[in-house]
C-alpha cells in the first residue's frame, strides 16, 4: 500500500459538497493523559483550553497500567467536570486490582458526577502489551468490568477495539465475538486503537457490521510526528507500521518541523478518507498537545461556535 497524501476536500459545514451531497454532522472526541509534573499539567491545560471551544462530544482521561495514575486520573476528570464545559469520560482498567477496588473507583466516579467510563482491561504495570494475568479476586477482562459498571450506575460505557487483531486474540472473528460480549454487558460505544492501513480498517469494520454490531464506532486517530516513539507504542500493541510511513520519516530525525507537517498531512488524509466512507465520529489521541489535533478538526470542518 502507498500513501497518496493528497488531502481531499472535507467538511465545509452544513453546506452541500461535490455532487450536491449534504455534509454530515461530525463528532470529535479527545483523549488526554493525567500529568506527572506541574510543567506537564500546564501543557495539558493549555491543550484542553485550546480544544474546548470545538465542543467535542466527550474527552477521555487515561488510567495508567495497574491503576498507577488512579488519583491523577480522578483529579483531572474532576477538574474537567468542574472547570470546563466539557463532558469528561474516565478510563478504568482492572489490571492488578480486586473487584472491590474497581467497584470503589466506579462509585467514586459516579459520586463525582462522571457518567461516562472507558472500560479497558489494561496492560500490566510497565509492560505495554505484556501478558495479562487476572487476579483471583479481580475482574477477568473488560467484559466483566463493563457488566459491573452498568450494574453500579447508568453509565455510558466505551470499550476498546483493535482494527488489527488484538495481540492476545485467536482471530478477527474472536475479536468481534469479544466486542459483542461487551455490548451485551452494556457497552454503548467502541473506540479503536490507532491505525495507518485505512483499507484494512475499512475491511475490518465491514466484518464488524456484518456480524450485527450497530453501536457507534469511533476511529482512533493519532497524529504522531516522532516516528521512533510511534514504533515503540505500536509494536507491543500489534499495530503494523507500513513501509510507506517509515519512508516518509526517513532522514528527518533532526527536522521536527517537517515531521509535524507530514504527521498532520497523513492524519488529515486518513480523516478525509474515513469521512468519505461515511464515518461521522473521530477520536483523537492528543498526547496532551493541541496544535495538530486542532488543525485536523479544521480540516474536518469542526470549528468553534460563532460568537
Amino acid at each position: 500500500m502507498t500513501a497518496p497524501l493528497m488531502i481531499y476536500p472535507s467538511a465545509l459545514g452544513p453546506v452541500a459538497r461535490a455532487g450536491g451531497r449534504e455534509a454530515r454532522r461530525l463528532n470529535v472526541s479527545f483523549e488526554f493523559s493525567p500529568p506527572r509534573t506541574p510543567e506537564a499539567e500546564d501543557t495539558l491545560w493549555q491543550a484542553i483550553r485550546r480544544l474546548e471551544p470545538l465542543n467535542p462530544q466527550f474527552v477521555s482521561v487515561t488510567y495508567g497500567a495497574g491503576g498507577s495514575t488512579r488519583e491523577r486520573t480522578h483529579r483531572t476528570v474532576a477538574r474537567l467536570l468542574t472547570e470546563t464545559s466539557l463532558a469528561p469520560a474516565a478510563h478504568l482498567t482492572c489490571v492488578d486490582a480486586s473487584k472491590a477496588d474497581v467497584d470503589a473507583v466506579i462509585h467514586d466516579y459516579w459520586n463525582a458526577g462522571i457518567r461516562h467510563i472507558v472500560a479497558l482491561r489494561g496492560d500490566p504495570p510497565g509492560q505495554i502489551g505484556g501478558a495479562y494475568q487476572a487476579r483471583a479476586d479481580g475482574y477477568a477482562n473488560a467484559t466483566e468490568m463493563t457488566a459491573a459498571i452498568t450494574a453500579i450506575g447508568d453509565f455510558e460505557v466505551s470499550v476498546g477495539l483493535y482494527p488489527q487483531t488484538h495481540p492476545e486474540s485467536l482471530s478477527t472473528a474472536h475479536d468481534i465475538d469479544v466486542l459483542k460480549a461487551k455490548i451485551d454487558a452494556g457497552a454503548t460505544r467502541a473506540i479503536t486503537q490507532f491505525f495507518f492501513d485505512v483499507d484494512g480498517f475499512l475491511r475490518f469494520i465491514d466484518q464488524v457490521r456484518k456480524a450485527g454490531v450497530s453501536i457507534p464506532i469511533s476511529p482512533g486517530i493519532m497524529p504522531v510526528s516522532n516516528f521512533n516513539g510511534l514504533v515503540k507504542m505500536a509494536r507491543p500493541c500489534g499495530i503494523d507500521i507500513p513501509d510507506w510511513l517509515a519512508n516518509l520519516f526517513e532522514g528527518l530525525d533532526q527536522d521536527p518541523g517537517t515531521r509535524r507537517l507530514i504527521a498532520g498531512a497523513i492524519a488529515a488524509e486518513t480523516c478525509a478518507r474515513l469521512e468519505e466512507e461515511g464515518f461521522t465520529d473521530f477520536h483523537f489521541y492528543t498526547l496532551n498537545r493541541a496544535d495538530l489535533v486542532y488543525a485536523l478538526c479544521r480540516v474536518l470542518g469542526v470549528r468553534e461556535a460563532a460568537s
